[in-house]
């Protein structure tokens, strides 16, 4: 199904010349157990061959989204456990580079992780048996929508009120999007595409925001600040 269609209320493409509403949404990241645990590096890297591509996406992106009390080190969890289980920081550099929105499909950052971890294998051979201090446990995610019944007709009104959407609305409209809009952009770019050349700008500057080496709060500031420029348009 696309997403574009009136069903899954995302961003809408023209009908008859004119957008149809942005549709908002909301979601939460549901975590769910797959039972698998890995206490080595070997065993790790046997374990992100196999399991199932939503736990790869849980362990890069869950972090932005769910609460935490303390300051991520890292952006995914594969190099947080190998610098703090495994006491392997040469390794948990190379993982904490990782951007996913560099890889066109979670198979290509499954076979990146793999690569890495062969490598680090490769150079030590103390660290084919170094035992991690807790085993890594896998988790998959499960995304649950909810429909804020709240449109938008315009990119004004999208200005007015972003700085209030939840972050939960900016993940799923502004990250989680890049799996479902064709060519991998955010239901805002889509939607705003519909109005044509008079937002070519705006829709650049909402290219240019990093979605990954953020928190979500930071995400929306930006996407305020670049959605500000919509008055200025609106005067003229």
């Amino acid at each position: 199904m696309s997403n574009t269609s009136p069903e899954n209320g995302l961003a809408s493409p023209e009908e008859g010349g004119v957008a149809r509403p942005f549709r908002v949404k909301d979601c939460a990241l549901i975590a769910i157990s797959t039972r698998r645990r890995a206490s080595s590096l070997r065993e790790l890297g046997e374990h992100i061959e196999t399991v199932g591509v939503d736990s790869i996406y849980y362990h890069f992106w869950g972090g932005l989204i769910q609460a935490r009390f303390d300051e991520r080190e890292y952006n995914n969890d594969f190099a947080s456990w190998v610098r703090h289980a495994l006491h392997d920081p040469p390794l948990a550099e190379r993982l904490a580079v990782l951007d996913p929105t560099d890889f066109g499909e979670l198979e290509a950052l499954r076979g990146r992780l793999l690569e890495l971890i062969e490598e680090r294998l490769d150079e030590s051979e103390s660290v084919q048996w170094m035992r991690a201090s807790r085993p890594f446990e896998f988790v998959r995610s499960q995304i649950v929508v909810f429909d804020t019944r709240h449109r938008i007709g315009s990119p004004e009104e999208l200005a007015d009120l972003l700085p209030r959407l939840s972050t939960g609305t900016v993940f799923y409209h502004f990250i989680d999007a890049r799996r479902r809009v064709p060519g991998r952009v955010d239901d805002f770019r889509e939607w705003l595409s519909a109005f044509g050349e008079r937002h070519a700008d705006l829709i650049a500057g909402i290219a240019r925001i990093e979605p990954y080496f953020s928190s979500m709060s930071e995400i929306r500031t930006r996407l305020a600040a670049a959605l500000g420029s919509c008055r200025a348009v609106a005067s003229r």
